[in-house]
């Protein structure tokens, strides 16, 4: 598995050559013949991907982000828009990984996503039923790079070899993946800027800590993520019907988030102690009554942070609030409005975080942001804006970007608003 990820991380013909010569112990399964069985959702991934004994979904151990540009060229009437052809052209290549593998953490999840600088060459606006503004700080200690490259191409796969294979095929340079032909790239429509790449899973951490922002042999060996704990729980997650757009011509698509995060570990292990980093995780309450074992897999289904009490009231008490403790006030009916599927990383040789959040709005995260910030709970405490604000101390921000996911049918280049036409010559 660290080969994996290290393979992953490189990138290349080289990196999959020595993924392959490897071998694998079993075929990857090759996607349907008839792509209209695939579902109408880009993030309807659940259904694909496998849960643990409490039901909480597992999403798969290796990611890869792709960041591409629509020709910037000027014309006559203003910024260049895609023709048909490019659309098909990044259709088929969408296509072609679509039958090569099956839609499973086995084979291959992806989605692509479009950000605002995308729309905005369009003279018509997108439609008031999208919530998509460019990123901006969401907080008055972060400074962030803006991430507005047109697209971004999301795959996640269990194995590594299908990632890198996946990735050559989009950037022209494979004419089969999986036994299967491919028919188009999207190097051949776009522009490829950047490539981020990541995983999650227990034990992978531990596996990867020599790399600067965390102690070598601190990460605990059967943990999920560098902080130590589990996350995901399901019912810390919202359904996804719960983050898809409802209306409109993008009606079945979703608006994602995605920050990179820099993480800088080397107080929360070398200076906390368990009882510090269980009530900054998670809540006072929880370490005081010893609520977590390891890791985190006895909380079964639920991080169980409505047993924290007010958030407020905690840190003016211990001094201290609870990172999942002050993301409960961000809840409506009682349900989270984020759809988390984030994953560790250790691009440029740092240990870090790509939180990557799916909702109906990307005013949704704003909301959850804000009261991660804990900012109101910090002038009613004895806490300061980062120190025992949760874990804000130990993470720095250091890119935003949001994208809008359109439904399957409208994936390839959409226009700002598209027609009742188009909507319905995509779906068909």
């Amino acid at each position: 598995r660290s080969f994996a990820k290290a393979a992953v991380a490189i990138g290349g013909a080289s990196a999959l050559a020595a993924c392959l010569d490897r071998g694998a112990s079993d075929a990857v399964p090759s996607g349907p013949d008839n792509l209209s069985t695939l579902p109408s959702r880009q993030h309807a991934w659940n259904e694909s991907l496998p849960t643990d004994d409490h039901g909480n979904v597992r999403t798969p151990y290796h990611h890869l982000l792709l960041y591409y540009d629509y020709d910037d060229a000027e014309t006559t009437s203003g910024a260049a828009t895609p023709t048909s052809g490019e659309r098909e052209t990044v259709e088929d290549a969408l296509q072609g990984l679509e039958r090569a593998y099956e839609r499973s953490n086995d084979g291959l999840l992806f989605t692509v996503g479009y950000s605002r600088r995308y729309f905005d060459r369009y003279e018509t606006p997108l439609p008031a039923s999208v919530d998509l503004p460019r990123p901006e700080a969401l907080a008055s200690f972060e400074d962030p790079e803006r991430d507005e490259t047109d697209a971004v191409v999301h795959l996640a796969s269990d194995r590594a070899e299908v990632l890198l294979e996946a990735e050559e095929a989009l950037r022209g340079n494979r004419e089969t993946v999986n036994d299967s032909e491919m028919r188009g790239a999207l190097d051949d429509a776009l522009t490829f800027r950047e490539r981020r790449t990541g995983f999650i899973g227990d034990g992978m951490p531990a596996e990867r800590d020599d790399v600067e922002g965390v102690p070598e042999g601190s990460v605990p060996k059967d943990a999920p993520m560098y902080m130590g704990f589990k996350s995901g729980f399901r019912g810390n997650q919202p359904t996804e019907d719960r983050v898809t757009i409802q209306s409109g011509p993008f009606a079945g698509g979703t608006t994602q988030h995605i920050s990179k995060l820099q993480l800088n570990l080397n107080q929360w292990y070398n200076q906390d102690d368990r009882w510090q980093r269980e009530a900054k995780m998670f809540c006072p309450y929880h370490a005081e009554n010893e609520v977590i074992e390891g890791t985190g897999d006895g909380l079964g289904d639920s991080s169980k942070i409505d047993k924290c009490g007010p958030a407020t009231e905690t840190a003016r008490e211990t001094g201290v609030v609870g990172h999942s403790q002050k993301c409960f006030g961000a809840r409506e009916d009682g349900s989270p409005i984020i759809l988390r599927r984030d994953f560790d990383s250790t691009d440029d040789g740092h240990a870090g975080l790509h939180f990557l959040a799916l909702q109906r709005e990307i005013g949704d995260f704003v909301q959850t942001r804000d009261a991660m910030n804990g900012i109101d709970i910090a002038g009613k405490s004895a806490i300061g804006e980062r120190n025992n604000n949760g874990i804000l101390q130990y993470i720095r921000t250091q890119h935003r970007g949001n994208y809008l996911l359109p439904p399957r049918s409208l994936r390839s280049l959409p226009p700002a608003r598209p027609t009742s036409e188009e909507v319905a010559d995509a779906s068909s």
